[in-house]
């Protein structure tokens, strides 16, 4: 592909010749989360933890036919969020790093099973491993882990639980 058929495709989306293809001007406010949670349903949740499943929809398919790497990374980050506000954190904060091993694909309508656990959230920063599986065989598709950085105010120390709900026992060293 020469270097102006990259930047068309790049500035269009991926969709140069789908006239059809949405404007991202007119897409409402937060619709990637949407879009990518849409179908999602919670199997389980608990302190520490959430389990959700899904079939995997076509919308969320790379060139490959299997599931994207971006709503993968994206659901490790917005399914390990919101395990963090399960120890009751009163937000999530900012994230610092997130990084996903890809180990297998899922494919259309293949149902799948995203467990979030929490890690640690201490005063300042919030840990989560996140897996996402195939509910069939329980193989794995991809592991992910997310860092989330609190934002400074006066409700901090609201913020230092452990994933049994105590106030700052399991820490290791100050993060």
């Amino acid at each position: 592909m020469d270097l102006e058929s990259v930047r068309r495709y790049i500035e269009k989306g991926g969709h140069e010749d789908d006239k059809k293809a949405s404007k991202i001007e007119e897409m409402p406010l937060r619709f990637f989360e949407k879009f990518v949670m849409e179908g999602l349903h919670i199997d389980l949740i608990e302190p520490g933890r959430v389990v959700c499943s899904m079939k995997v929809p076509p919308r969320l398919l790379n060139g490959g036919n299997f599931l994207h790497g971006g709503a993968t990374a994206t659901l490790v980050d917005l399914v390990g969020s919101a395990a963090i506000f399960t120890v009751g954190a009163p937000a999530t904060g900012v994230s610092v790093e997130i990084n996903v091993s890809y180990l297998d694909a899922a494919f259309a309508d293949e149902e799948i099973e995203i467990e979030a656990r929490v890690l640690r959230v201490g005063k300042a920063v919030g840990v989560v491993s996140v897996e996402l599986k195939k509910k069939k065989t329980g193989k794995i598709i991809a592991q992910g882990r997310h860092t989330k950085k609190k934002k400074a105010d006066s409700d901090i120390e609201k913020w230092d639980h452990d994933i049994d709900g105590q106030v700052g026992t399991n820490i290791a060293m100050p993060l």
